[in-house]
């Protein structure tokens, strides 16, 4: 086997002799287990929230407040990612991560309300730190697999996000903890993958795409091309907005979707599956971008046909809500198909990782933003309004907007090119 990488266009060879042989069904399950702690320890909180609301005393606001904490330290958190992996490693930083997520799950679950508060930014910060360094790892180690590697990890990321939902009341009915247990029992999945990687911390190893055996090579130690900012460049704000923009729609129908059916005369249990649609579909169609992404010279059909069907199922929910089970699915799917595209930008549209570093960090600070932003304007729209149709109407014009976006981001351009 051959001990130097093949140079491409987007990185230069590197010549090893000494490095020991790491398998990359190694690497690919420690980035899935990584994906496994992005969502479960925040979905758990919902379904156990009004227990811990009557324990601790707190308001709605305060709980909504406590539910939005994670997302706000992604949006302050996700711009400075990329200068802590340049300094350490993109290993070393998913291991510091990973170690502060697990910290941040156990001190959240003891008793004592800052505790809950501390606990809860610790995590934020912790999945800030893995959200941007994910895709710049997928860029570096798999940059011809960047479309397959993302959704299967995606996919991963969403099934574990159902599973600690579904799983956290019927755990916090097995002991006396209640609520407790299921906020801090996800720090064993994070303690597992941070095993995982530590062959990878150890050796700081890129697995090349085309790899089929057994391969190390030692991360170059001289620093990645020099390139422009993404702040500065209209792909890197084009591949933002798509991010941004899809995270609005999704984080409203996930949010808001069992209210608007509810007001439009759709039965609680109903409604409840409809998510359990929206979610399933949403794995779903992550898996499908995945397959499809490596199968287009670009991806601008890919990119106007996810929002196109998204718009679709917003207005099946306005016009007839009594189909909210066929609205879900599509919306799901859609959902789905859009995060892996929007993930996979960070590095289709960048020439090396410690670029696709800095855009995943720009447009998920501003990607946040949004996500927390659009659930709170929905909702302030439809208490002003006493109706679902502005809010939803104005969704169907923003999701106009996300496909031009993906339009304009799904050209074959990288940053710099």
């Amino acid at each position: 086997m051959s001990t130097e990488t093949r140079p491409t266009a987007a990185q230069p060879s590197v010549r090893t002799s000494a490095a020991r042989p790491l398998r990359p069904a190694l690497v690919i399950a420690g980035l899935l287990l990584v994906a496994g702690n992005l969502r479960a320890g925040i979905t758990t909180v919902g379904p156990v929230l009004a227990e811990l609301q009557h324990d601790l005393g707190l308001s709605s606001l305060t709980a909504s407040i406590l539910i939005s904490l994670p997302l706000l330290a992604f949006a302050f958190v996700s711009p400075f990612a990329p200068a802590l992996a340049r300094r350490i490693g993109l290993e070393r930083a998913l291991g510091v991560a990973l170690a502060g997520l697990a910290v941040g799950l156990v001190v959240r679950s003891l008793p004592g309300l800052p505790l809950l508060w501390i606990g809860t930014a610790l995590l934020g910060v912790a999945i800030a730190i893995l959200n941007v360094v994910l895709p710049a790892l997928v860029k570096r180690d798999f940059p011809t697999r960047i479309g397959q590697v993302t959704g299967a990890y995606s996919a991963v990321q969403a099934s574990f996000a159902a599973l600690a939902a579904g799983a956290a009341v019927p755990v916090a009915a097995l002991t006396a903890w209640g609520w407790r247990l299921p906020l801090g029992m996800w720090a064993g999945l994070a303690l597992i993958a941070l095993a995982v990687m530590l062959p990878q911390l150890r050796r700081r190893t890129v697995v090349p795409a085309a790899a089929e055996d057994d391969v190390a090579l030692p991360e170059p130690h001289h620093p990645a091309p020099s390139g422009p900012s993404p702040w500065g460049t209209a792909i890197g704000w084009q591949v933002t907005a798509f991010m941004g923009l899809q995270s609005i729609g999704f984080y409203v129908f996930i949010t808001w979707l069992p209210s608007i059916e509810g007001a439009a005369g759709v039965d609680a249990a109903a409604a409840g599956v409809h998510q359990l649609l929206l979610n399933a579909f949403g794995i779903g169609g992550s898996l499908l971008a995945s397959t499809l992404i490596p199968r287009f010279r670009d991806q601008r059909l890919l990119a106007v046909a996810g929002p196109t069907l998204f718009a679709l199922a917003a207005l099946g929910v306005l016009l007839a809500p009594q189909l909210g089970g066929v609205w879900a699915s599509m919306a799901g799917l859609a959902g789905g198909s859009s995060i892996v595209l929007a993930l996979s930008f960070f590095g289709l549209r960048t020439r090396h990782h410690d670029q696709a570093a800095a855009l995943s960090g720009m447009a998920q600070c501003v990607g946040y933003v949004l996500a927390a932003a659009g659930p709170i304007a929905a909702g302030a729209l439809h208490d002003a309004t006493g109706s679902w149709t502005p809010a939803l109407a104005v969704l169907v014009g923003l999701l106009a907007v996300l496909a031009v976006f993906g339009y304009l981001a799904g050209r074959a351009r990288v940053i710099g090119g």
